[in-house]
């Protein structure tokens, strides 16, 4: 069966990540490079904060190269849209007959619709292979399978601070309250894989402060370790 060459929306985080592993399973797809939004002044992931330095050190780890959507923050959805049209037509050069982008989305519908029609102005399709599996068994699956990954991001509106820079593991999993998603798809956390089965070697991360930005959203930065 020939492979149907595919981009792959790429935050940084846990669901991307087993996007990734679904879409590696699959003979009818080949991911042929990670699609990331960078805030353009920072030089970091739009949302999750991680550094240039990790998203690139991931990508390499995954053997994948990255292709960047830089926006300014904040923007306009409007500004966003372009830049991600300039980056799907640079796609297009590199892998001609390219026409398809996954994405980690589990169930906003309202989030599926607009990637469907964002895509769509540029003649691509959206692919969605983690759609509608239940989010506490997924989040099982992760942590059962020996995939890593650290909270870099947690929305004090929904839950407490303390659980930003946690590993996302079994303990934690355990202690969120109730309501709370065990993937935190309503944005409740945002994560930062790091390891396991898919990556060829684990990074090395040291944890560095923990900031609250616009009054809501507590940020817990990771650097990369220093060779020993």
């Amino acid at each position: 069966m020939e492979h149907t060459p595919i981009l792959l929306a790429w935050s940084g985080g846990k669901d991307c990540l087993l996007a990734l592993q679904h879409l590696r399973a699959d003979p009818r797809w080949q991911v042929v490079a990670l699609l990331t939004t960078l805030n353009r002044s920072y030089r970091r992931v739009a949302m999750h904060g991680i550094q240039h330095d990790v998203l690139q050190a991931q990508a390499d780890a995954l053997g994948l190269p990255v292709l960047e959507v830089p926006i300014d923050w904040p923007g306009s959805n409007e500004t966003y849209e372009q830049a991600q049209a300039t980056a799907l037509a640079e796609a297009r050069m590199r892998w001609p007959g390219i026409r398809h982008c996954a994405f980690g989305d589990l169930f906003l519908q309202d989030v599926r619709d607009y990637r469907v029609r964002q895509l769509g102005r540029e003649n691509w399709r959206a692919v969605f292979p983690l759609w509608g599996e239940d989010t506490a068994r997924l989040a099982r699956r992760f942590v059962g399978e020996g995939h890593r990954a650290v909270l870099c991001c947690v929305d004090t509106q929904q839950l407490d601070p303390a659980f930003c820079g946690r590993a996302f593991d079994s303990p934690l999993l355990d202690q969120l309250p109730p309501g709370t998603d065990p993937c935190g798809e309503h944005g409740e956390f945002h994560t930062l894989s790091y390891g396991g089965p898919l990556f060829g070697a684990d990074l090395s991360l040291r944890r560095g402060e923990s900031v609250l930005r616009d009054g809501r959203f507590q940020f817990t930065d990771f650097l990369l370790a220093p060779p020993a």
